[in-house]
């Protein structure tokens, strides 16, 4: 009886590696293809979070992604508190986009906001700083 158990635990401890590596080489596959996609001038994808309240947050957030050349989808979700965008790699990168929203005075989960951004922005857009971003 202490050998099935045991087998059964070690079984499970192997599918938990297993499902680690897996979630690693998914993440290095999706790299790998955006950098691909770059040298062909296609688009690439990437959702990430970003503060804010309400839907003129929504229209500031979007307005200051799609000024940045390349840039064919920005669709920032109000209740999840995250942005998806699609972009031609070969015209712009993550870290432009990540500038462009914070220097519209919103926090990106890698970028704080401009303080003097936020400062101006209307009473209903100012976030708390400590909100959680990517909600599910």
């Amino acid at each position: 009886m202490k050998k099935v158990i045991l087998s059964g635990l070690m079984l499970a401890a192997l599918s938990v590696t297993g499902c680690k590596n897996e979630a690693k080489n998914e993440t290095e596959m999706a790299v790998a293809e955006q950098t691909e996609n770059a040298a062909k001038g296609q688009l690439a994808d990437a959702t990430f979070g970003v503060r804010g309240n309400c839907e003129m947050c929504k229209s500031t957030i979007e307005e200051a992604v799609n000024k940045l050349e390349g840039i064919s989808k920005a669709d920032w979700d109000v209740s999840k508190k995250q942005i998806s965008v699609s972009f031609d790699a070969s015209k712009t990168n993550l870290e432009a986009i990540h500038k462009a929203i914070a220097d519209s005075g919103y926090d990106t989960d890698k970028l704080n906001g401009s303080t003097e951004a936020y400062d101006n922005l209307p009473g209903c857009c100012q976030y708390d700083h400590t909100m959680e971003m990517s909600l599910k």
